[in-house]
């Protein structure tokens, strides 16, 4: 028997990964986790494993807007989450996109690195998310690295990005984990309202695809109607926690373990 779907609706554009550890698989994962719907329009294909990028092609804007107006036509979006972009032009299609769904929280994770440190973007792909997709934002959800090339401060501290940042847009989560830390400090930036900052224990590893899962979790909260800190702090918990339990399918980095083992039993 079928039943009424009352699920939220989140369209993800972001790139697809093979080796299934992040990008669209990470999205759909971590939103099904959260009780949410998703529906993904790839805007690239990579080739990748849980190693790092070898390489990256964008696909047309014209293709990527119709699957989006596909969506769109079919489908009451709750929220809108951004992954890699990969190119000037891709930014701009997903302006374009966001535009048509005023009110409906945009979610940018900007994907400028793998992982593993290849770049999943060209060089100035940062410049165009911070002037053209940040404005459109709720919030953008870079790590530490990532914040730095948005605010062009290569050695800048997570507060000297966010005030740079903040200029862009309303509300920042720059993620950390990248030193040697005990402790993982995550921090919170709206504009007018300081920042706050969510700590967790620091994991031994690297992980794969650990930036979308925050992402599309946070987007999955938002859609639900959660309060932005609150959802913050439930999309980290929850992120945390496929961390811990990650597991290494390949010879690379840990993959998040985003949905039980007995999911769908």
């Amino acid at each position: 028997m079928n039943m009424p779907n009352f699920r939220p609706v989140v369209l993800c554009l972001s790139g697809h990964d093979p080796s299934g550890g992040a990008g669209l698989q990470a999205d759909i994962e971590a939103l099904l986790a959260q009780g949410c719907h998703a529906a993904p329009a790839v805007t690239a294909l990579t080739v990748q494993d849980t190693c790092n990028v070898a390489d990256f092609r964008v696909l047309d804007r014209a293709w990527v807007l119709a699957q989006a107006e596909a969506v769109l036509a079919d489908l009451p979006v709750a929220a809108i989450k951004l992954g890699m972009l990969g190119s000037r032009e891709m930014v701009d299609t997903a302006a374009e996109i966001a535009r048509r769904l005023p009110g409906v929280p945009l979610i940018c994770d900007p994907v400028l690195r793998a992982g593993g440190g290849g770049a999943l973007g060209q060089d100035e792909v940062g410049q165009a998310i911070r002037e053209r997709l940040m404005p459109l934002c709720r919030i953008a959800t870079p790590n530490l690295p990532e914040a730095r090339i948005l605010a062009e401060l290569p050695e800048g501290s997570a507060d000297a990005c966010a005030e740079r940042l903040l200029e862009h847009c309303e509300h920042l989560l720059i993620t950390g984990g990248h030193g040697d830390e005990a402790e993982v400090h995550n921090r919170l930036y709206s504009r007018g309202d300081g920042a706050r900052t969510f700590t967790c224990v620091r994991l031994p590893g690297s992980y794969h695809g650990s930036g979308c899962t925050l992402a599309s979790a946070l987007a999955g909260r938002l859609a639900l109607g959660e309060e932005l800190a609150s959802a913050v702090r439930s999309a980290l918990d929850y992120t945390w926690r496929t961390l811990r339990d990650a597991e290494a399918p390949g010879r690379g980095q840990y993959v998040p373990r985003r949905l039980p083992l007995d999911f769908g039993n």
